[in-house]
């Protein structure tokens, strides 16, 4: 399996987006995210949704982060909690790979190394804007392995330094009951292809 690593290639860099929801619109996702939470209990088992709840109502950038998840079509769910750190991760959990993060390509370098027919972002800037990580390879088989994700579509991962100083970017998807590891050029995009990410909180 293929280490995903730390680093970002060509991405403006990760930032802690400090903008908050408006009262309405807190309330509003938490109500989304709370019954997602409990609709899907085999994702977290042994979690409770009050100690999730605690710790967004301590770091409101990050609730914001969600709300950006939640509007692109990601459908965010805790997947897992860091004992060492009491973080709670968060994945997008949509069936398909979310629906407002298509047809880009991987990087700001991949973006502007095209000519024409350019799309309108790259994945690495987008989830830095929505202060977002893509999955990595590890990450994403563990999410295919609470349910069946991206048999229509695939999304981007986060990709080792050495393919992409390549020129390449690696994506996921599920077929015939089976999660696929492929390759293609940095600069490619497709309507089909999005991206999934984490957030912890």
């Amino acid at each position: 399996m293929l280490n995903g690593g730390n680093r970002k290639l060509m991405s403006r860099p990760l930032k802690s987006n400090k903008k908050e929801l408006a009262r309405e619109q807190r309330e509003q996702l938490l109500r989304a995210l709370k019954a997602r939470f409990e609709k899907n209990m085999n994702r977290h088992q042994g979690l409770e949704w009050a100690k999730v709840q605690a710790r967004l109502d301590a770091n409101a950038e990050k609730l914001w982060s969600l709300s950006e998840m939640e509007q692109t079509g990601g459908e965010p769910d805790v997947v897992d909690r860091d004992k060492k750190s009491g973080d709670y991760i968060f994945y997008d959990c949509s069936a398909e790979s979310p629906k407002g993060r298509r047809s880009l390509c991987y990087d700001r370098e991949a973006l502007e190394s095209r000519k024409e027919n350019k799309p309108k972002d790259n994945a690495l800037d987008m989830a830095s804007d929505m202060g977002i990580e893509l999955l990595t390879e590890e990450q994403y088989r563990k999410l295919q392995n609470l349910g069946e994700f991206d048999t229509k579509t695939s999304s981007w991962l986060h990709t080792p330094s050495r393919i992409r100083e390549l020129g390449g970017a690696l994506f996921c998807d599920r077929r015939f009951d089976t999660v696929f590891l492929y390759h293609n050029g940095a600069e490619s995009y497709y309507a089909a292809r999005g991206f999934r990410g984490s957030l912890r909180v």
